[in-house]
């Protein structure tokens, strides 16, 4: 039986336990790299963001298309999991829903790099699309279902549609004249009932 540690846990515990960190520690400085220089970057940029040695990194992810995929399902899972927690701390559920909006459009801006890199292994970018719905379609619908019995946005918005505008309005982010937030904020605001505004 393994001795606890005076932290009062089994050192091969406590070394899960830092595993881990590192891993969503590497996860978290990669899609913040991936988002200011490309899924190109170089692994000790990331390497640095994270304060990890490159063979951390290698020790987690072996090849590139492995960090990309799990940075991609990291981010996933941030933003579904999100979606409650705002419904629970926002001020009303259309409150909730546009901070959510808003989560969704930073996953968006680092997801195009993400599936451009992914774009030569087309079978692990269909099943990361199909995870990308299945976890956050609900959400969404969970948001829009809360808002509409709020009575702060007419009803009939689809997830879907809403999901897929919002990524349309992201696709030209990078033209420095467009800023895609601000059509964003027009698209919510036209849900929206008229006494609610």
């Amino acid at each position: 039986m393994a001795t606890d540690s005076a932290a009062g846990r089994s050192p091969s515990r406590g070394k899960r336990a830092d595993a881990q960190r590192n891993r969503q520690t590497v996860l978290t400085a990669a899609a913040e790299v991936f988002v200011t220089s490309g899924v190109d970057a170089p692994i000790r940029q990331i390497a640095a963001r994270a304060g990890v040695g490159m063979a951390t990194i290698y020790r987690h992810f072996p090849t590139r298309a492995d960090l990309v995929t799990a940075v991609y399902r990291h981010q996933i899972e941030a933003c579904a999991e999100a979606g409650p927690n705002l419904l629970a701390s926002a001020d009303s559920p259309f409150e909730a829903l546009r901070q959510w909006v808003d989560l969704f459009v930073d996953f968006l801006v680092t997801k195009h790099g993400l599936a451009d890199a992914l774009q030569s292994d087309s079978e692990r970018f269909a099943a990361l699309h199909t995870y990308f719905l299945d976890r956050l379609q609900p959400v969404c619908t969970q948001l829009l279902d809360a808002a509409v019995d709020a009575g702060d946005i007419e009803p009939g918005t689809r997830p879907y549609e809403l999901m897929r505008g919002i990524g349309n309005l992201c696709i030209g982010r990078d033209d420095r004249g467009y800023d895609p937030r601000r059509l964003i904020a027009l698209l919510l605001q036209g849900l929206r009932r008229p006494h609610a505004s």
